[in-house]
């Protein structure tokens, strides 16, 4: 059985020589670029990955075209923010090795957030399916896509390290652009919130991260980011309360 790694990378200079540096026991390291602006292709190629550029579309079409393109019997997802430790490593050649019945392994991430490991709020275990059989699974969604898959999964132990939103700049860049996505969803899904409905997803959405979700385990920093989480969920309800304004002022063609 081949083992291809799959990096999806768009300008991620700073992060894809330590991404493929830990990919070094793998059969095969395959970068799909979204073309890049930045050194990503000319490091990745010095590090020895072979380099495909598919203009981006989706999260979900990305995936999928790595696993049209790429040749092995087994594909291993890896982002350019994600590092695999030895432990993770041997737990992949150890389930491969042994024909074990899956098709899809689902891997835990230790989540670093604002530099600070994070365990609580949902970000542990933060299960991914990453290890999949080519030919057996498939991804749908645009963003936070979804795994489909043709058979059963596992579950491994040893976690990928995921260095996840840098700073504040980041996170709340980054949660913009999730929240449209999101919304676009939702309007599609033909789903119309109240005017209520912004402050009562946020009050849930906060309860979730913090108490249910254990976000109180992270002190300071679980509080803030249940805080930060409960207020994106209202942004992006007030977004889809946007969308179905702007559709009710479009005047009709007659």
């Amino acid at each position: 059985m081949t083992l291809a790694a799959v990096v999806l990378t768009y300008n991620e200079e700073q992060n894809i020589v330590d991404c493929l540096s830990t990919l070094d026991w793998v059969d095969q390291r395959v970068v799909l670029d979204s073309l890049s602006t930045d050194r990503t292709v000319a490091l990745a190629q010095e590090m020895g990955a072979e380099v495909f550029q598919h203009p981006f579309e989706n999260y979900a079409r990305q995936r999928n075209v790595a696993l049209e393109w790429v040749e092995a019997d087994w594909i291993f997802f890896v982002d350019a923010d994600e590092r695999v430790p030895p432990e993770l490593a041997a737990e992949v050649r150890s389930v491969l090795a042994a024909e074990r019945p899956e098709v899809g392994w689902w891997v835990p991430r230790h989540n670093y957030i604002f530099g600070r490991l994070t365990r609580g709020a949902g970000w542990y275990p933060d299960y991914q399916l990453r290890l999949v059989r080519r030919g057996y699974a498939h991804w749908e969604r645009a963003v936070h896509e979804i795994a489909v898959v043709d058979g059963p999964t596992g579950y491994l132990q040893n976690p990928l390290i995921h260095y996840n939103y840098d700073d504040m700049a980041d996170f709340i860049a980054r949660q913009e652009r999730y929240t449209d996505y999101d919304a676009a969803v939702l309007f599609g899904e033909g789903i119309r919130p109240h005017f209520y409905t912004p402050y009562s997803q946020a009050v849930r959405h906060f309860w979730w991260r913090f108490v249910t979700l254990k976000g109180f385990r992270d002190g300071w920093h679980g509080l803030r980011l249940s805080l930060l989480m409960a207020y994106y969920e209202a942004v992006k309800y007030r977004k889809l309360a946007r969308l179905w304004r702007e559709k009710q002022t479009i005047p009709r063609a007659f």
